[in-house]
């Protein structure tokens, strides 16, 4: 299979500034922790899938010690170099755009995640993978309206431009645009994200290890 790149978009989970519609729930530190164990999950199973180059494109700043600090080790764990990006400016759109636009560079398919879908395991995002050796995009939508990964083997400017970001339009809005361009795409099943305080249900019994922080 040709080798594919995810791209884990993601930002430091500091108090007060990731997660924040979790905070009511789970107060800023609260928030951050589980932030900072939903990124750490993510970045294994990128890398347990064995599809491609895993990287991080990260804000605000590439060059924190957290950063630094993490893609040490993870590497040294996985024996697999984490290539570490900064986000450009803009909103989301424009992020992710710049971000697969640069992938795509390097002449293998894109798959772009985020870090708040503990269901994107290996396995699933070995599944999306095999999907882009025969279509142009895949889709994972979850039950929000939005979706936690985008698979693409090539990009249009006009592919990112006018998506009303965080609303329950993005899914079906991406969706008139493959077919507007005539791209052939695969989806998985609806998954679940963790958004707002409702969601924490589900993860504490999907995925309890990640709800509670080590002794």
């Amino acid at each position: 299979m040709t080798p594919v790149r995810i791209i884990i978009i993601a930002k430091e989970p500091r108090p007060g500034f990731a997660k924040t519609r979790l905070m009511p729930a789970l107060g800023a530190r609260g928030a951050a922790d589980l932030a900072d164990r939903l990124l750490r999950h993510t970045l294994t199973q990128a890398l347990e899938a064995k599809v491609g180059p895993v990287e991080l494109c990260v804000s605000p700043d590439a060059e924190a010690p957290y950063w630094q600090a993490l893609v040490e080790s993870a590497s040294g764990t996985s024996g697999q170099r984490v290539a570490l990006t900064q986000q450009f400016e803009g909103d989301l759109g424009s992020r992710m755009a710049t971000a697969a636009r640069r992938g795509l560079t390097y002449g293998t398919p894109v798959m772009l995640i985020g870090t708040d879908c503990p269901a994107l395991d290996a396995d699933r995002l070995a599944t999306m993978a095999s999907m882009l050796a025969d279509h142009d995009a895949c889709l994972c939508p979850v039950h929000d309206g939005g979706y936690s990964l985008l698979g693409l083997t090539r990009i249009h400017d006009s592919f990112f431009q006018g998506i009303p970001w965080s609303t329950d339009q993005v899914a079906a809005l991406t969706r008139q645009r493959l077919e507007q361009l005539g791209w052939s795409w695969q989806e998985s099943e609806l998954l679940t994200d963790v958004d707002e305080p409702t969601d924490l249900h589900h993860l504490e019994e999907a995925h309890p290890q990640l709800v509670r922080s080590e002794p």
